[in-house]
């Protein structure tokens, strides 16, 4: 999702928060973006011109800092972005991604301790781990993160289509001989994969390698940005709770979209592509329906 810095605030989706409040920065309202823009323009000035991704802002009622935060985290970890068993990004990384304080961080995390989602691991390999994808608290969360702007989402999903259709058309017109072998990789890890969280990180390597074929930074800005996009903030794509049909749909479009990038069809390519990102949107379309049900 966007957010921008501006004389010390941060934006995110469509609220401002004032950083360096110890204890969570509070939220404030601010007026309609006067011109929406076309968005597959306004994305790619972003990435052109170096600038943070940001959104059209318009009135919202007043929370806290650590009330968005938690808000997200349950999301994120109820579309599949974090699965259970999987281990949160550390405290500081999580303040980079979301622009808040490490206090805030520290109490959103502590809430979805409270509620069952998370538990706190010490030692060597300690840190925070999901323990469950789906709570009470989580409905509450889904609503007010994706509910008020579920409009934008379907336009960032249409968006999305189109531009990995064309990452993966120019992956197959430029890909060098060794372009293909993290992708072969890949490939194969996701389809030997033992666990959804083992297939998650195949998925993410595999559409890396794609990206990397391009040879254009930019353009794997650009597809990075979405990414994020439709993933609340954090660089991971939504896996939905892990499901065996979806892991097999994953791994056939996975290899026809190597097949046409190794043979240099980007028309092919360009297809399963768009075909296969539809996956994601439908994941959280999912969650939606779900919270819409109750």
């Amino acid at each position: 999702m966007g957010w921008a810095r501006r004389n010390d605030e941060f934006t995110w989706p469509a609220r401002v928060y004032s950083s360096g409040i110890e204890g969570g920065g509070q939220l404030t309202s601010v007026p309609e973006a006067s011109e929406a823009g076309d968005e597959f323009s306004r994305v790619l000035d972003r990435v052109l011109l170096g600038g943070s991704p940001s959104s059209a802002l318009r009135p919202v009622r007043v929370a806290s800092a650590v009330d968005e935060v938690s808000d997200r985290l349950l999301t994120a970890i109820a579309v599949g972005d974090f699965l259970p068993g999987e281990r949160l990004p550390a405290e500081r990384e999580l303040t980079g991604l979301l622009r808040v304080s490490r206090p805030t961080v520290r109490e959103a995390v502590a809430r979805l301790q409270a509620v069952g989602v998370v538990e706190i691991r010490r030692g060597r390999n300690g840190g925070t781990y999901v323990r469950d994808s789906w709570t009470e608290a989580t409905a509450t969360a889904v609503r007010h993160t994706l509910l008020p702007r579920w409009e934008e989402f379907e336009q960032l999903f249409d968006l999305r289509g189109l531009v990995e259709g064309m990452v993966a058309a120019t992956a197959a017109r430029r890909r060098g001989p060794k372009d293909l072998d993290p992708m072969r990789d890949a490939l194969s890890a996701y389809l030997d994969a033992s666990t959804p969280r083992d297939a998650h990180t195949a998925d993410s390597a595999f559409h890396q390698a794609v990206r990397a074929a391009t040879g254009n930074p930019q353009i794997v800005m650009l597809s990075q940005d979405l990414l994020a996009r439709i993933s609340l903030g954090f660089p991971v794509e939504p896996w939905g709770r892990g499901e065996q049909t979806q892991f097999h749909q994953g791994g056939e479009d996975h290899k026809a979209l190597y097949e046409a990038i190794a043979a240099g069809e980007p028309e092919r390519a360009e297809e399963i592509a768009r075909g296969h990102f539809t996956i994601s949107a439908d994941l959280i379309r999912d969650v939606l329906e779900r919270v819409r049900a109750r």
